[in-house]
């Protein structure tokens, strides 16, 4: 019985391990990989780390403190970064990663501060859903 509780210890730390691993790795390479195409207004890389269904919601507070929120789609956020102004370079620094992953669903939150031709427009956090499928 003893050996029965030690091996089953050691397949949930191994289970854990590989969670970790992913997020680690892979969840941040997703990230990165968005983020990178951003940076370049390359939409098509930006695509390749997106659903079809992919939402992108915004918490924010008015000047005038009302709370807000806001949804757009991936494809109308695509359409954004491909016709931003030529003479806008636009940059968002993640200041780290914070995450929790169950199965094939991670969440990752990822304070950012976000700046057009170098100056300070904004700053936040980022929430990403990570879901790995078949596909990647």
């Amino acid at each position: 019985m003893k050996l029965f509780a030690i091996l089953f210890c050691l397949v949930i730390n191994v289970n854990c391990f590989a969670q970790n691993e992913f997020f680690n790795t892979e969840g941040k390479r997703v990230i990165g990989t968005f983020f990178e195409g951003f940076h370049k207004g390359d939409t098509a890389q930006m695509s390749s780390v997106m659903t079809n269904y992919m939402r992108l919601t915004s918490a924010f507070v008015l000047k005038n403190g009302t709370n807000n929120v806001s949804i757009n789609s991936g494809k109308d956020f695509l359409a954004a970064v491909a016709n931003r102004p030529v003479d806008q370079v636009w940059k968002e620094v993640l200041k780290g990663y914070k995450g929790k992953m169950d199965g094939n669903l991670a969440h990752i939150w990822a304070p950012y501060e976000f700046r057009i031709n170098g100056k300070l427009s904004h700053c936040g956090t980022n929430s990403f859903t990570l879901v790995k499928t078949d596909e990647g």
